[in-house]
């Protein structure tokens, strides 16, 4: 059997508003040294790094770690839009489970402006030009939306028209993801909200409102991955990686005419597939995860695509309350991409900071009782997808 890549050390930042952060690089550095204090060595120990950021100059990663000294690894820059994160921790897990490296750092950081995402390179191809193609195909366009609003909110619609799902529904999450923020620090929207406060908010795009939307975010997060050899020759406490997929798009995101599939369904679905297939477990085996909840609407097709519930039953999964605590699967105990905030390079990597916690029991007022497995799903436009399945190293 080859040998699993460990978390021996997670870091991260508060996440911030934007305008109220430090530089990229000082958060950045700060995540890294979190994670190097968290995981008891020195960053002289680590052989090569993996840093995410979307928006940013080249060689970002190099600025944020020669903060913590000028080593001479290999620092590798990553740019997978929202999963971008964790494509770090992809990689970094790749380069120790072949035995490249025996310490890796992945690092995500994001110094993000306020307002929605531009679309920045207006005199070359959008690589984004086949999904815009068939989202106009599909539902045309709505010029006063924000374009990621334009996907997913299209996406919720189709579910919604597809299954009679209610505006309600749709609202709860956003409710949901509030009463689990109120306990994390790192978290920038930590006010309660009621149904009634999100569905009043502005009206963006199909089922969505504002407080239905993820907000722009400052921040940064970091793991230290390590062979199980390093850890027990230098005395390390970790949790496992059990098993790891990267999919990218197939022909049904753009031949199907289907807004879910567009915005990673199918994605999603295989990701999460071949992760239960290498791991021996199923969805049923999982009693914590942290999902892409850039909207409402993705949060919930998202259940379904990682098997968590039957297909076509997400409203009575919500309803029920077995996204929550004392339910079936406790989805998004940070407070997820709505209520943490979405910082896009670090979004993975604060994922996996606060499954850690959850395995090994340091999650304060949001730990999940009986945890021994923790789900990760990651997602980008474009696209790409990251599932990640953890276990304590003692199970």
């Amino acid at each position: 059997m080859k040998e699993r890549a460990h978390v021996a050390g997670v870091g991260m930042v508060p996440f911030t508003k934007p305008g109220a952060s430090e530089p990229y690089d000082l958060m950045g550095e700060r995540a890294a040294r979190a994670a190097l204090a968290d995981a008891g060595i020195d960053y002289g120990l680590v052989e090569q790094a993996y840093v995410g950021y979307v928006y940013g100059d080249s060689t970002g990663g190099q600025a944020a770690l020669y903060g913590l000294g000028q080593t001479g690894i290999p620092i590798v820059n990553v740019n997978n839009n929202c999963a971008t994160g964790s494509s770090a921790l992809w990689l970094a897990r790749q380069a120790v489970e072949s035995g490249a490296a025996e310490c890796v750092l992945a690092l995500g950081f994001e110094q993000m402006n306020k307002g929605a995402l531009p679309l920045v390179w207006g005199d070359r191809p959008n690589p984004l030009h086949r999904s815009f193609a068939t989202m106009e195909a599909a539902q045309g366009r709505n010029e006063r939306a924000p374009w990621a609003a334009e996907f997913f909110g299209g996406a919720g619609a189709h579910y919604a028209r597809r299954h009679g799902t209610a505006p309600e529904t749709f609202a709860r999450i956003s409710v949901k993801s509030r009463q689990h923020a109120a306990h994390n620090p790192y978290a920038v929207f930590r006010t309660p909200v009621t149904v009634d406060e999100v569905l009043d908010s502005p009206h963006i795009h199909g089922p969505l409102t504002r407080l239905q939307c993820c907000p722009p975010t400052c921040g940064a997060a970091a793991a230290v991955v390590c062979s199980r050899d390093f850890a027990r020759r230098h005395g390390l406490r970790t949790v496992r990686i059990r098993a790891q997929a990267l999919s990218s798009d197939t022909m049904s995101s753009f031949n199907a005419g289907d807004m879910m599939k567009l915005v990673g369904y199918d994605m999603t679905r295989a990701a999460a597939h071949d992760v239960y297939e290498a791991a021996g477990v199923g969805p049923e085996d999982i009693r914590v995860v942290e999902l892409h909840d850039c909207f409402t609407a993705n949060e919930l097709i998202t259940y379904e695509a990682l098997g968590l519930t039957p297909e076509g039953t997400a409203e009575k999964f919500v309803l029920d309350g077995d996204n929550t605590y004392g339910g079936r699967v406790v989805t998004n105990p940070s407070g997820g991409l709505l209520s943490k905030g979405h910082p896009l390079g670090a979004t993975g990597l604060a994922q996996c900071a606060e499954l850690v916690w959850q395995l090994r029991g340091e999650a304060g007022a949001r730990q999940v009782e009986d945890v021994n497995l923790a789900l990760q799903h990651n997602i980008g436009l474009g696209g790409a997808c990251v599932v990640t399945l953890y276990e304590r190293a003692d199970a």
